[in-house]
């Protein structure tokens, strides 16, 4: 069974913005996806928001699985990714709005530091894809060219996007639905 698992940022919840929506479209297409609730969002502990993330996919090991992720949600995914078991490989991973320099609020250290090892990221998922508004002001858009450099991943650019969050005015995301759409098809 293919399944979309989603990770909120910073201060959010699984029913903010464009995710509800994402679930829904998923399935009228048969998906399974859920969005995750992460612990402590507004005081959010790396190692805990991995171990959420490492609960939900080492229990559907034998399904097809895919990481959708927004502001930080994309650095815990990140990290997941780079601390899993070697046997754990994902179909894709959709990583929107997310940061992967140093993050200027020091609560938040432990989700970037000690820096990113891309090599081992890379490894543990067949594809990337990264989606980041061209006028994000919560990330720089240097984060999405370093992301899409570093995972030799897509990077579709959303003009005057925002941070691609409610906040911004964003309650549907067709480029994420789309990006997933083409890889759940091409892992078929």
């Amino acid at each position: 069974m293919k399944k979309v698992f989603i990770v909120h940022g910073l201060g959010s919840s699984p029913n903010g913005g464009w995710r509800p929506w994402l679930m829904g479209e998923l399935k009228k297409h048969h998906v399974y996806a859920c969005a995750l609730a992460m612990p402590t969002p507004d005081e959010p502990v790396c190692a805990e928001w991995v171990e959420e993330i490492a609960r939900h996919v080492e229990k559907n090991a034998n399904d097809e699985i895919f990481l959708v992720g927004h502001s930080l949600g994309v650095s815990a995914i990140l990290r997941y990714l780079e601390t899993a078991p070697e046997k754990i490989r994902v179909s894709g991973v959709v990583l929107v709005s997310g940061r992967c320099t140093s993050h200027p609020n020091k609560k938040l250290a432990n989700f970037f530091e000690p820096a990113f090892h891309f090599a081992t990221i890379a490894s543990r998922a067949r594809s990337f894809t990264i989606i980041h508004g061209d006028d994000d002001q919560v990330v720089s858009f240097d984060n999405a060219e370093i992301l899409s450099r570093e995972l030799h991943a897509e990077l579709i650019v959303i003009p005057k996007g925002g941070h691609l969050n409610g906040g911004s005015g964003w309650q549907t995301l067709p480029a994420c639905l789309d990006t997933l759409m083409k890889m759940i098809g091409s892992s078929s």
